[in-house]
C-alpha cells in the first residue's frame, strides 16, 4: 500500500511539473528552437564561405596585404607618368639638326672643287703651281683677284687682314720679322702668298732695306733678289714694292725676271709706271705674268676704296677678270669686310692671283 500511494504521489508529482513545465518553458524553448536554426545551423557556415570570411582574412592579414596593393598602386602611377615625361623629351627636338645638316651640302659647292687642282700639279710643275692656293673659278663669272702689299711689317695690321675672308694673295716684305711664320699662318687661313720684292721709286721715298737699284751692278742685283725670295716658301711669284724707277730699267729687270722665271715663279707687275719693262721681258722670258688693273688706297678713307672697288667691278665685267691692289691700312679692311660678301651675291667670284694667271696668261 505505501508503494502504490507512493507511486501515485509520484505520478502526481510528474504530472504537476510536466504541467508547470509547460505552461512556462514551452514557449522560451519553442523561441530557443526557431533562434537556434537561425543563428547556429544554418548562418555561420553559409555565410562565412561567401563573403563575410574574404573580409575577414583581408583584415586578418591586413600588414602583409597593403604592402601588396601598395606596390601595385604606385606602380601604375609613376609608370603614366615616365611615358608623359619622356613623350616630351623623346627628341623630336633632336631631329631638326640633322634636318639642318643638308644645308652645308650647299656650301659643299667649293670643296669639290678645291681637290681637282692638286691632281694637275705634276711632279714636274713650276713651283708656282706646286704653291697656288687650289681654287677653280665657276665659269660664266668675272673673277676679281684682291692683292694686298707691304705684308708682314705692321703686324696688327697685317693681322686684321689675315682674318678677313680668303681668298687674299697676301704680298710680304722680306724684311718683315718673323717672316715665315707670318706667312705660313696667312697660308693656312687660305690666302695665298707673295713676295713683295722692294725695288727704287723714282722720287725720294725709301723702298726699305736691301732694295733693288739701278745704280748697283748685276751681281748685287743677283745676290738682293736671291736672299730676298729665299726669306720664306710657299708663295707664287713676285710683285714689285715702288720700284717706279727700276722696273723701267731694262737691263736691271732683266736679271731679276731671270731668276724668278728659273725659280719656276710667276711675275705680277705692280705697274708703279707705265714705262715698265716687267711684262715685255716676262713675254720674252715665256713666264707666267700678270699685271695691275687698279689701285684701291692711293686715297685712304672708305669712301674712297669703295669706289676703286666700284671701279674694278667695271674692268672684271669688260674683260672677264681684274686684280686690283691694295695695302694693309684700316681704311682699306675695313671696306673690304664690307664689300667681300657684297660682291659675290653680285654676281662676281673673289680668286688668288694665280688663278688669274692661269686662266688669262701663258708662259711657265
Amino acid at each position: 500500500m505505501l508503494l502504490a500511494l507512493a507511486g501515485v504521489i509520484a505520478v502526481f508529482a510528474v504530472a504537476l511539473g510536466a504541467r508547470f513545465i509547460i505552461g512556462r518553458d514551452a514557449p522560451e524553448t519553442a523561441v530557443v528552437e526557431r533562434e537556434a536554426p537561425v543563428i547556429a545551423p544554418a548562418v555561420p557556415p553559409a555565410v562565412a564561405p561567401v563573403k563575410p570570411p574574404p573580409p575577414k582574412v583581408a583584415a586578418a592579414p591586413p600588414p602583409p596585404e597593403p604592402p601588396a596593393p601598395r606596390e601595385p598602386e604606385p606602380a601604375p602611377t609613376p609608370a603614366p607618368q615616365v611615358t608623359e615625361a619622356l613623350a616630351p623629351v623623346p627628341v623630336p627636338a633632336p631631329p631638326p639638326p640633322p634636318a639642318l645638316t643638308p644645308k652645308p651640302v650647299v656650301a659643299m659647292l667649293p670643296p669639290p672643287v678645291a681637290p681637282l687642282e692638286p691632281p694637275k700639279v705634276a711632279p714636274g710643275s713650276p713651283l708656282w703651281k706646286k704653291n697656288a692656293l687650289p681654287f677653280r673659278a665657276p665659269p660664266g663669272k668675272p673673277a676679281i683677284a684682291i692683292v694686298i702689299d707691304d705684308m708682314g711689317v705692321d703686324r696688327k695690321r697685317s693681322n686684321r687682314t689675315v682674318s678677313l675672308p680668303a681668298p687674299l694673295t697676301l704680298a710680304w716684305l722680306p724684311y718683315a720679322h718673323e717672316l715665315p711664320a707670318q706667312a705660313r699662318a696667312a697660308r693656312a687661313a687660305g690666302h695665298e702668298l707673295m713676295l713683295h720684292l722692294p725695288m727704287e721709286p723714282s722720287g725720294s721715298a725709301d723702298p726699305g732695306p736691301q732694295a733693288l737699284r739701278v745704280s748697283l751692278d748685276k751681281g748685287e742685283i743677283l745676290r738682293r733678289t736671291k736672299a730676298a725670295l729665299d726669306s720664306f716658301d710657299g708663295y707664287v711669284g713676285v710683285n714689285n714694292h715702288m720700284g717706279s724707277r727700276f722696273t723701267a730699267d731694262s737691263a736691271a729687270m732683266a736679271p731679276v725676271l731671270g731668276e724668278i722665271a728659273r725659280r719656276g715663279l710667276l711675275w705680277l707687275d705692280s705697274r708703279t709706271t707705265a714705262k715698265s719693262a716687267g711684262l715685255t721681258l716676262a713675254r720674252e722670258l715665256q713666264m707666267p705674268f700678270a699685271g695691275r688693273d687698279i689701285f684701291l688706297d692711293n686715297e685712304m678713307t672708305v669712301p674712297a676704296v669703295r669706289s676703286q672697288l666700284a671701279k674694278t667691278e667695271q674692268v672684271a665685267r669688260s674683260q672677264g677678270y681684274a686684280i686690283a691692289i691694295g695695302h694693309p691700312h684700316d681704311a682699306t679692311i675695313d671696306a673690304l669686310a664690307s664689300w667681300m660678301p657684297e660682291v659675290q651675291k653680285r654676281g662676281f667670284v673673289l680668286v688668288p692671283v694665280s688663278a688669274v694667271v692661269r686662266a688669262h696668261h701663258t708662259g711657265g
